[in-house]
């Protein structure tokens, strides 16, 4: 490999608008996100799968599409 080409690397602080901080490694020393695994619908359990379901049964509805 070429000295002096590759960036500096760190074990940045990650820190999310919820509140939460963990350390990943990046280039940048620490990274700001608004959303995280902790506070993420996905993760916490409170995602929204009643609603997709009510816009599905809508479209069949509409268009007359039997299951």
């Amino acid at each position: 490999m070429r000295e002096g080409i590759h960036p500096e690397y760190y074990q940045a602080k990650v820190v999310c608008n919820c509140g939460n901080e963990f350390v990943t490694g990046s280039t940048k020393e620490e990274i700001h996100v608004e959303i995280c695994s902790k506070c993420h619908p996905f993760y916490t359990g409170q995602q929204k799968a009643t609603s997709a379901r009510g816009r599905i049964d809508k479209f069949n509805k509409k268009y007359g599409v039997n299951n």
